[in-house]
This record gives C-alpha cells, structure tokens and sequence, in this order.
C-alpha cells in the first residue's frame, strides 16, 4: 500500500554533499514579502519555529488533471529551527509530476536567496524499499538559514486523482499565523467536508471554488503519553463529484460499504489457489490437529517470509493490490498486502474462510469513521472467520460475517491470538463486499499483556546483594522482549539487561542469563541472575537501608508537570512481583515502607510488605486499563503515578541486634 512519507529526516541527511550555491540579492515573490511582514506574538523558548503562511490550492481541470499549488513560509526562532527551512513535494515518477519547484530565503536583514532548479535534489521517497514510485523532490536551505530568516516556498505538481477525496491539515505541530485550503472545480461539480479535532469550519463557495480558513494557530506541545499530531492538529477530509450519473462519479464513496464493494474487487480475484499454493498449505498443517494450530502454522510461515516493497502502478490503484498469491509464495517474498493475500489463499485451500482488512499501522486513532475513504490506510492484516471452538483474545464478532481471528502476517514479533499494540482499537475496513465494511480491532485484556516477576535478593552485611529474576511476559508485553531478543546478538542482548538492571541497582552485574521464546503462545520467559555491590547503604556500621523495588519495569511511566494540555493515552497491561529479601545476620527490619492500594477507572496498584523469620517480602501489582483519560482529570493521573513511584522508592531500614 502506499506509505506515508516518514523518512524525510533520513533522506535529508543524505543530501549534505549535494548542496548547490543559491543565487543572492534575488526578489522574494509578493506573497513572501507579505508573510515575512507579518508580527506574530511573542512565544516560549522552546519553540523552535512559526508558521506564517501555509496553502494548498486544489483545481480540477475539466480533463481530470489535479494541479496543485502549494506555498509555505516559516520564520526561523532558534538554531535548531534551522531545520524548518526545507522544502518538500511528492510525486509518483510514472504517475504525477512536479512542474515547477522555488524557495527563498530572507535573512535577518533584508537580503534575499532565490532557490531554483539547480538546487533541487530528487530522492525516492523511501530508501528501505527495492523500488518504490513515490519520490521527492526537495530544496534544502538550513545550512544557510539563520534565527530571525524567514525561508518560503512554492510547488506545483500535476497528477489524475485515484479518488474524488482530499485531505489536509492546517498545521503540524508549530504555531501556525495563516492556514488556507482551497479547492477548485468544474461547472457543476460540488464538493462536502468534514473537520477533525476542532469544531466545523465551513468553506467560502464562490462559483466552484471553495476556500477553507483557519488563523493564529497556537504550537501543538510534546507530553508524554498524549494523542499523535495528527488527532490534536485542525484537520480537513473533503469529498467532491461530478454531476449524478456523469463518468468518474464512482470514485468517491457514499460510505464504508461502498469503500469495502471497491477494495474486495482489487484483493479477490488475486487468491490464486494452484497447485504450489494448496501444496504448501497441505505440507505446513500436515501434524495440525485444531483450527487454531493450522491457522497458526500457516501465518508463521507467511510472516517469515522476506518482507520487500515493490510499488508499480501506484496511481493506478495498484499501490492497494496485491500480487497473485501464488506469485508471491514462488518468489517467496511480498509486502504486507501480499502476506495477508496469500495467506487467504493457503486458508482457502483447508476451507477456511478469511478477508483483508485495510488499516492504519501507528495510531490506533488515525481513521476517521466519518470519512469513508481507503486513502486513510496504510497497512492490510487478516480477519480469518473461525468457529467457536477457536478462542482467543483478538477474536471480534461481527454482526454478518461472524467470528473473525483479527491477524497481521507481516508482524513476525506477534503471533496468532495476539495483535501488535500500536493496531489494536483501530478501526479497520474489512474487505467483503457488501457484507464489509469498517470495525474496530480487538483489544486483548490487561491480563494478557502481563509482566509477572518473581525476585529473590540475598544482602550481605556491607550492602551488596546477589540474586535471581525470574520473568514471564505474555502478550504485547512479551513482543518488546522478542523484538529486542532477535534483532541483537548475544552478546548485545545481555549488555542491554545488564544496563536496565543498572538504572534500578547502581554497577549491577549479570551474572547469567536464560532466555527463551515461547512464541507459539506469545510469552517470553527471562531467568537472570545478577549481584550488586552497594545496592544497600549501610550507616554508622548499625543500620542498613535499601530500597525494594530492585529493578524498574521497562515500560515505568513518570509525568511530573503540574499542567497539561491534551488527554493521557494509557495502554493496557499488567505487572506484579513477588520479592524475597533474604536479611544478613544479625539483623532485622527496624523500619519499612507501609503498604498502598490505588484504585481508580484507568488503573490499579497495590503493595503488600511482610517481615519475619529473618526475611523480607515485598509484593507489586499493577493493571492498566487502556483508556483516554481527559485532560481534566490528569491530576488524577498524576497523584497515581507519583503515589506509585513513591511506593517503590520508599526505603527498608535494617538494623543490626
């Protein structure tokens, strides 16, 4: 499917060798000058950069060519706003164009740089694919950019729209002066829209163009654990068509089902079911016994298979088409469409049912369900229809098609009845025809996605310990330790637990490690052992102090501002440990932390500490609920979290008899 451009900073260090002298003492165009007039309010040190011009301007010639004219300027406040100062357009090379490209750099004092053709660099827009047809062309002024400069830039592409539908923020996450969308359109034609995470703003219509216009944007601000860009900035999803019963009218959609009939008749007709296909199938389920473990098989093999991005054809559709399966399993390699495509296949062939879904890959909360449109999607997984004796946490039941196993076959982290994370409470378009349309994706309990310790600590009289973890993850908390465990080597893997357990007991030392994946069953299991030595202080030779929680959870979470701007995005997952502090000899427990119980809607924690028979028992438990809580209530949020670190922070003091 075609990928959204998010290598830009990567293609753009690239580019350093390739810069071409600018042409100086050139004349900024009047819109520029206008923009670079413009006093925007005073604002923190922290932002890096204003917006003070941003417009795209739409028109719909009469032959169907899209021509689309974009102008942005951006006034520089800091040294690391420099890097503001770069201009982008994308392009399909055998689809589209971009016929005219300038940029200007005002300085501080008045002097201005022209940027033309000599100074563009043409990059393929994602380095990491074989081939792909989405390009870049780019104009790159932030060496010479400097606080107080004020970099603007014109584009103009032309391409034929695959669907009658755009898309366009006003802002990204900088303060924005002037934000302006107009579309332009034949006689006749007309267009609707809808707003996102502001309240509606309505267009200026004057014959068949229409304007959209928003101002004095404030800065988006980075907080731990809040939405993405994309659900906090102004956004515009706009739908326009020809006349009722003119050519081109179906490429825009009244709603889901319409958007479902569309992608069914790209994904059908390439399963392929042939000889090679229902062999394999036959070879990967020949010991299966249950429709779980034959579904099992099968997705492990798809999602082993090499992971390559061939996008042809793009703009004709074809960046949401798979290749025939049985092209795909011969060549042994695909992308996510093709895995899921020929997984169908190989399912077909033992009767079993299933369907692509359309999603997006990265925010649970991107697709709008107000918008019936397949551009909002990024990714394709696979809702496999299953009979009541498969039973497993990513299992929905939809209100025609049934039971449907939700599974991505390209996710080689994640296995059948689990989901990754960042998919789970997406809305999904499942692709079956008329019966189709858009669902929300399972979210596994946080029972599932459990972190279970068990910790046993002898101390010695002068503060260091030795001891042994013990550790089963499960779920999407499993994935991140599977993850971390394939893609580095041995001896990587073990520096990497070494320094986590560093940060909870100061120079800790692994002594052993035992890793094992139980990936059929998305657990991880994690045995180590390890000493440290000053984990405990101990004063005057008569009292010892150490803290309990000896090591923090991977995944601790710590919001210590006073405010907040936007909502508290919590994931679901749990964590309990069960500590043994054996105590040296001749001491006891003289002081200890009391135990707590938190209980709110989002989450729950609880500690537990005993002290006898010449050893200390500390006990955690914590489940979060996956949950959006409102910034309002992000006290709450807070007091929860701080009250927690408090809890594990708290001492133990020994003292000797």
């Amino acid at each position: 499917m075609r990928k959204s451009i998010n290598t830009v900073a990567a293609v753009l260090l690239a580019l350093a060798s390739f810069a071409v002298p600018a042409f100086a003492d050139e004349e900024a165009p009047a819109w520029l000058k206008q923009a670079a007039q413009l006093r925007p309010p005073g604002y923190g040190s922290a932002v890096r950069a204003v917006v003070l011009h941003r417009e795209q301007h739409v028109t719909l010639d009469g032959s169907g060519r899209l021509v689309t004219v974009e102008r942005n300027a951006v006034r520089i406040l800091t040294r690391e706003g420099r890097d503001e100062a770069v201009a982008l357009a994308f392009y399909l090379s055998k689809f589209s164009q971009v016929r005219d490209m300038e940029a200007w750099l005002i300085g501080p004092g008045g002097a201005v740089t022209s940027y033309g053709k000599k100074s563009i660099i043409d990059r393929i827009s994602d380095p990491d694919d074989i081939y792909d047809e989405g390009r870049l062309k780019i104009i790159d002024a932030s060496r010479e950019a400097d606080v107080g400069s004020v970099f603007g830039y014109t584009t103009t592409t032309e391409d034929r729209p695959l669907f009658y539908q755009d898309r366009w923020s006003f802002q990204e996450d900088l303060p924005t002066v002037f934000s302006k969308f107009t579309l332009s359109l034949p006689n006749g034609w007309k267009a609707d829209s809808v707003t996102f995470n502001r309240s509606s703003v309505q267009p200026q219509v004057s014959g068949g163009t229409y304007t959209w216009e928003l101002r004095d944007l404030p800065e988006i601000v980075r907080e731990p654990l809040s939405p993405s860009f994309v659900n906090l900035a102004p956004m515009l999803a706009v739908n326009y068509s020809p006349p009722t019963g003119e050519q081109g009218a179906t490429r825009s959609f009244a709603d889901w089902t319409e958007v479902s009939r569309w992608t069914s008749e790209l994904h059908d007709p390439q399963v392929i079911v042939d000889d090679s296909v229902a062999a394999k199938a036959r070879e990967l389920t020949a010991i299966a016994k249950t429709e779980l473990e034959k579904i099992r098989a099968i997705g492990t093999f798809v999602q082993n298979l090499q992971y390559i991005s061939i996008d042809i054809g793009v703009g004709y559709g074809n960046g949401m088409k798979p290749r025939p399966s049985n092209t795909v399993l011969n060549r042994g390699y695909g992308d996510c469409k093709d895995k899921a495509n020929l997984m169908r296949a190989m399912l077909r062939v033992l009767k079993i049912e299933s369907y692509p879904v359309a999603i997006y890959s990265g925010d649970p909360n991107f697709v709008k369900a107000e918008w019936a449109s397949p551009g909002q999607f990024n990714h394709c997984i696979i809702a496999v229809k299953v009979s009541d004796e498969t039973v497993t946490p990513t299992v929905l039941q939809h209100p025609k098609l049934g039971r449907l196993l939700i599974f991505d076959a390209t996710d080689q982290f994640t296995p059948v009845g689990d989901l990754p994370d960042y998919l789970q409470g997406s809305r999904g378009l499942i692709a079956a025809g008329a019966d189709g349309g858009l669902s929300e994706m399972p979210v596994t309990p946080a029972d599932f996605n459990a972190w279970k310790r068990e910790t046993e600590i002898t101390i010695a009289e002068n503060g260091s310990v030795k001891g042994v973890m013990r550790e089963r993850l499960t779920g999407q908390e499993s994935r991140g330790a599977r993850t971390m465990h394939r893609s580095l080597t041995s001896a990587d893997f073990s520096k990497s637990i070494e320094g986590w357990l560093t940060r909870g007991a100061t120079a800790a030392r692994l002594e052993k490690l035992s890793p094992a994946d139980d990936h059929t069953n998305a657990a991880f299991n994690l045995d180590v052992e390890f000493s440290a030595p000053s984990y405990g202080q101990l004063m005057q030779n008569r009292l010892l102090v150490f803290k309990p929680a000896i090591a923090n959870r991977t995944s601790s979470v710590y919001l210590t501002d006073k405010a907040r701007k936007y909502p508290v995005v919590i994931e679901a997952n749990s964590f309990t440990e069960s500590a043994i502090f054996h105590l040296p000899a001749g001491f006891v427990v003289d002081e200890m932390p009391s135990p707590v119980t938190i209980d709110t809607p989002f989450g729950k924690y609880r500690t537990t500490v005993d002290a006898k028979d010449g050893q200390f028992r500390f006990t955690r438990s914590l489940v979060l609920n996956r949950s959006v809580v409102p910034v309002e209530r992000y006290g709450e949020v807070r007091d929860f979290f701080s009250k927690m670190l408090d809890a594990e922070q708290s001492p133990v003091v020994l003292i000797r008899k």
